[in-house]
């Protein structure tokens, strides 16, 4: 039997404001519902989340779907950048982001490497594969710590693969044990991609 891991990007959100109370925009509360009608069908036995506003409002409705309250993992918040509480700017994101996922050790003053950022993300990721045992879990996450956690498993989800991604979306991930064995994009046209 199979341990199905869904991650879920968080929908769009305001591009100003404070990183963990940012909630969604009108076009990514609409998303959310997209998601939920995507995911309704998949048999979800938990949902959990970073706890970060955003994240949490994208997977909410699947979870009271199913009558279960959403599980906040403070560790499955999203990297940090800076020291500063804020957004950062895209510009400003994207070279550091490209260094990042050159040298895993690289990180800005008052925030965290994508190493540091992917031991803490995979430590709960690894918990969850353990507690829900061939169950299927919704994590409601974002772009690089996803992509972190997914880079853990296998070297190809980087930069490149990161930059392909939207808000939001929607990986399953098929593992037996702890092993990935297949991985299916389940949001937009391209459905699937495998390792």
């Amino acid at each position: 039997m199979s341990t199905f891991v869904y991650m879920v990007r968080h929908g769009d959100s305001p591009k100003e404001g404070n990183e963990r109370t940012r909630g969604l925009s009108q076009k990514g509360q609409i998303d959310a519902q997209r998601v939920t009608d995507i995911l309704k069908g998949e048999n979800i036995d938990v949902v959990v989340s970073s706890p970060y506003l955003r994240s949490i409002l994208t997977v909410e409705k699947i979870a009271e779907r199913i009558g279960k309250e959403v599980i906040v993992y403070e560790d499955l918040k999203e990297r940090i950048f800076s020291s500063e509480d804020d957004r950062i700017s895209d510009k400003e994101l994207i070279p550091l982001l490209e260094k990042s996922f050159m040298e895993s050790n690289f990180a800005l003053e008052g925030g965290e490497s994508n190493a540091t950022c992917q031991q803490r993300a995979i430590k709960v990721l690894k918990e969850l594969l353990e507690t829900f045992k061939e169950k299927k879990i919704i994590i409601g996450s974002h772009g690089a710590v996803m992509t972190l956690m997914m880079r853990y498993f296998d070297r190809n989800y980087g930069m490149t693969f990161l930059q392909s991604t939207s808000k939001p979306d929607i990986y399953r991930m098929e593992f037996k044990g702890k092993e990935l064995v297949n991985v299916q994009r389940l949001w937009g046209k391209d459905s699937d991609v495998n390792n």
